[in-house]
């Protein structure tokens, strides 16, 4: 039996997380990962057993009590994106703990969030598209979470995460979730390989359904919980009022001209943050046949548009790179995704041993809307090699 820390987020899939951990025999401790006041709130309240978050908000409460739900259990935001971590899935995650009989913990992340938050803002404001889940895969789920795994002296920290550890003599290895549909092993490829050995990813060797099934026999009470889709801090509209919120500063100072790729002078925008590369609907310009971003022009303020053909890139340079495995090892031949719902492309990946933290991608075919500030993951079949940031 090992001792595991868990991160809790109140939906379906951490939920049964639990239950497999306490069937394989392990001691589980749930932990809400809290950065918004409304979980804040929740979090803090008493439980029956008297306990409460103390004042670093290391820890909330052990199991059992009744918590207050702002909005009703599993109710939805105002615009019906379901996003995750607030007040109604704090206490769905309590709940469980309780009917499971774990204790349960949260952990204080909001200065640590405001981290992804600046990360997200300032890669829009540069023209990018970033991606705030593998961020805080990295800095704060398999980051800070280990942190606190340390402290209570636990072997192993586990997530709901659809991926496998697969264990290959004294190594774990990261590996594609066995459900396509909900494979997420994109997203972890950041994790530091020396924390491998410490992984564990319960539901990764199940399909989604049986997963809600098992939550319905359980009588859990999130079997039917929707997943969480959306970024979970823009609560409402588009993304680029975020932006704006956040840097009222900015507001016009990125308002330019629309152009073709040809240079011709079609319309204008309001900031190109609220464009994307590879985006065709919104781009408030009529042309009578598709077209496309191309590309963001961020010193000129320009957003670059063109037929879809225009979007094609025989390959990609990627920086930051984080390797599972010596990048002097890797295959002649392996798969590249570029983006969270695509799959690993056919290519070859160059990695200079002079500067193992850049490599370029070469793929076989020409691909669409690679999209700087998105990530590069390299596979090799269903392993996960490392991989980097599109530049």
């Amino acid at each position: 039996m090992a001792r595991v820390v868990l991160a809790m987020s109140g939906g379906v899939d951490s939920s049964v997380a639990a239950h497999l951990l306490l069937e394989a025999g392990h001691e589980c401790i749930g932990v809400f990962m809290r950065h918004g006041e409304e979980s804040s709130r929740v979090c803090s309240t008493p439980s029956a057993t008297g306990g409460e978050s103390d004042a670093g908000g290391q820890a909330a409460t052990q199991s059992g009590g009744t918590l207050p739900v702002l909005g009703g259990l599993h109710q939805g935001r105002a615009d019906h994106k379901q996003g995750c971590c607030t007040a109604s899935d704090a206490a769905d995650a309590r709940r469980v703990a309780s009917k499971m009989g774990i204790p349960f913990y949260a952990l204080d992340l909001q200065e640590d969030f405001r981290r992804i938050v600046d990360y997200f803002v300032d890669d829009y404001l540069n023209g990018r598209t970033p991606n705030p889940c593998v961020k805080c895969n990295n800095w704060i789920k398999f980051g800070r979470l280990f942190d606190y795994a340390d402290g209570v002296d636990a072997d192993f920290v586990a997530t709901g995460h659809y991926a496998r550890m697969v264990k290959n003599g004294d190594q774990s290895e990261l590996h594609r979730g066995l459900d396509s549909n909900k494979d997420q092993s994109y997203a972890l490829f950041g994790i530091g390989a020396e924390r491998l050995n410490r992984m564990l990813l319960p539901v990764g060797g199940f399909e989604k359904p049986r997963i809600r099934e098992m939550a319905m026999e359980l009588g859990l009470g999130v079997a039917g919980k929707r997943d969480s889709q959306e970024i979970c801090f823009v609560t409402q509209g588009h993304h680029s009022d975020f932006v704006k919120a956040r840097r009222p500063e900015m507001v016009g100072a990125t308002a330019g001209e629309i152009v073709t790729t040809e240079g011709k002078v079609v319309g204008t925008h309001p900031g190109y943050e609220a464009f994307t590369i590879g985006q065709r609907k919104g781009l408030g310009v009529a042309m009578g046949t598709p077209h496309f971003v191309v590309r963001i022009e961020t010193e000129s303020n320009r957003v670059v548009i063109g037929r879809q053909e225009a979007l094609a890139r025989d390959g990609l340079t990627a920086n930051e790179a984080n390797w599972l495995v010596d990048p002097a090892t890797l295959p002649d031949r392996v798969g590249v995704q570029i983006r969270y719902n695509g799959s690993p492309l056919p290519a070859r990946v160059s990695v200079d041993p002079a500067n193992p933290d850049q490599f370029t991608v070469e793929f076989d075919e020409p691909q669409l809307a690679i999209a700087p500030g998105q990530a590069a993951v390299v596979f090799d079949d269903t392993r996960v090699l490392g991989g980097g940031w599109i530049q």
